[in-house]
């Protein structure tokens, strides 16, 4: 009778799980699984039949420079706006996090940027870093420095696109810090301050550790947000010059879309999915020691 009743239990269980599990499947489980068989394969999107080249797309991706170079600007991408993000949303929550008068507003004009579309915002930036005329150039000429070529010059272009994506998120970091911020019990602030800690030993030794989840937690998105940031980069710069700005996501579309050659496509979406899931597993090993820590 327990057997049958376990039973039952599991069968309900899955009933109760399978209206979700159709539009996972329909919509990520089986296209999944199909660009991962579109990377054994030389196709064009034109042609009627596929043929199966086995490795062939993953060892010509290994030997081509532009691969190389596009996971290191990748890579760059990454640690450029990740950090900066993060410190400025943690720097912001702190100076507009607290009661004071016009600080909501505030909190309003640093989120709304996250609200609005990429496209549009990047196309603002566009004028804003235009190197003759643009405003970027017009305030380093009005306080003495030379003018840039913003988006034009490969030594510049992707700090160009990387002021656009910070300047979008960090409001977006923001919120989760003044969340975390205020979660804080006061009574152990106040116990540190009875110990003689001072307001900077009272942030590194209890509020920083205790908003640690959250800071991890907006490490792994923005990174993986970083990895498949595309459409400001597509506006600003088309990844130029001279590929200073084109990502592996950048690159995929170029190989598909571009030059029509979809296995060699599909075998970066493939390494970009496992880099993703390698930061996934890393963010629930490391939430978990975290836990049993605390």
């Amino acid at each position: 009778m327990l057997k049958r009743t376990g039973w039952l239990n599991e069968l309900k269980a899955v009933l109760f799980t399978l209206p979700a599990m159709i539009p996972i499947t329909v919509f990520w489980l089986a296209p999944l699984a199909y660009v991962f068989y579109l990377s054994f394969v030389e196709w064009d999107f034109m042609s009627p039949d596929k043929l199966f080249v086995g490795l062939d797309n993953y060892v010509y991706l290994l030997q081509n420079p532009a691969f190389y170079q596009s996971l290191k600007v990748t890579l760059l991408f990454c640690l450029g706006s990740v950090l900066p993000i993060m410190a400025g949303g943690l720097g912001l929550a702190l100076l507009l996090g607290r009661s004071l008068k016009g600080s909501a507003l505030y909190r309003t004009l640093v989120f709304a940027p996250w609200v609005t579309p990429t496209v549009a915002v990047s196309i603002v930036w566009s004028w804003i870093l235009e190197p003759k005329v643009g405003l970027g150039n017009t305030i380093l000429g009005a306080i003495g420095l030379p003018a840039i070529g913003w988006l034009q010059d490969p030594k510049w272009a992707l700090v160009g696109v990387l002021l656009v994506g910070i300047w979008k998120s960090v409001g977006w970091a923001m919120i989760f810090y003044i969340v975390a911020l205020r979660s804080v019990p006061t009574d152990m602030l106040e116990a540190a301050g009875l110990d003689g800690a001072g307001a900077i030993q009272k942030f590194m030794h209890v509020t920083l550790p205790l908003i640690s989840p959250t800071t991890f937690f907006l490490f792994v998105v923005q990174t993986i947000d970083a990895l498949q940031a595309y459409d400001s980069i597509n506006v600003l710069t088309q990844g130029g010059p001279s590929g200073s700005t084109r990502t592996l996501l950048y690159l995929y579309y170029q190989s598909a879309f571009e030059s029509f050659q979809v296995g060699e496509a599909s075998s970066i979406s493939i390494v970009m999915i496992v880099i993703c899931v390698l930061l996934s597993v890393l963010s629930f090993t490391v939430s978990r020691k975290m836990v049993h820590y605390n």
